[in-house]
């Protein structure tokens, strides 16, 4: 039987760049479902089959892109490629330190949006957890009673509660995780949590370390297991 065709939701309001990326991606055997507006895609994806990929504009004339993104990966950890009419450096980091896992700005070509498109989705299915030297399914005994990691789901629970983790917070946070006490470099996580740590940046691990660090006080407000060590990086504390 042969494998479903990926859905991807296309959420662009201007039409002629809509319809050029819908053609595409149909021509390419995927199966683009379009809406208008961030409200819209938050409703579509609720309606199965189940979306692989999204590409969002940033500029929607409902809501602003960043903001949709967010609600879009508390819901569901889902891959995101953004698109903008602006080139600016500051849009493409923020886009990345957010976690998108990838980054187009108009005008482009349809062609090289599929892909990486496809990029993306082997990138998510090659990497369900962080690879490298620290194997992120090694039960670490010191942190046992604190934290429940199940490698199988991609589920990490804190003091008997589940986090909401974006893709890129939870390869992070099960690096850390498979290795309590041990210091990380940003070098180092960057590697093992990003499936492309080229397109990553110091400041990314930093953003991603502490949207984790206010999960966590969520759960309790005097938590504080990740810990900075000033110019080497971030470690996570031994407890039991």
């Amino acid at each position: 039987m042969p494998e479903p065709r990926p859905a991807i939701l296309v959420v662009e309001d201007e039409a002629p760049i809509a319809e050029t990326i819908v053609y595409a991606l149909q021509t390419e055997g995927f199966v683009p479902r379009w809406v208008t507006t961030g409200r819209a895609a938050l409703t579509e994806l609720t309606i199965p089959p189940a979306v692989a990929l999204v590409i969002l504009d940033i500029g929607l004339p409902d809501a602003n892109g960043f903001d949709v993104f967010r609600q879009i990966q508390q819901r569901a950890p889902t891959p995101v490629i953004f698109l903008t009419a602006r080139a600016s450096e500051v849009d493409r980091i923020v886009g990345l330190e957010l976690g998108a896992d990838d980054y187009l700005t108009k005008p482009f070509s349809p062609r090289e949006l599929t892909a990486r498109v496809r990029a993306v989705l082997r990138r998510v299915q090659a990497v369900p957890t962080p690879a490298g030297p620290v194997a992120a399914n090694a039960a670490p005994p010191a942190t046992a009673k604190v934290w429940t990691h199940d490698v199988e789901r991609c589920r990490i629970s804190y003091r008997g509660q589940p986090l909401t983790l974006t893709r890129n917070e939870y390869r992070l946070l099960a690096v850390l995780l498979a290795a309590p006490g041990r210091v990380f470099s940003r070098e180092q996580l960057m590697a093992q949590a990003w499936p492309d740590p080229g397109a990553a940046l110091d400041r990314t691990v930093d953003a991603h370390v502490k949207t984790v660090r206010a999960k966590l006080r969520d759960i309790a407000s005097d938590a504080d297991p990740i810990l900075t060590h000033r110019g080497l990086g971030y470690s996570l504390r031994e407890e039991s």
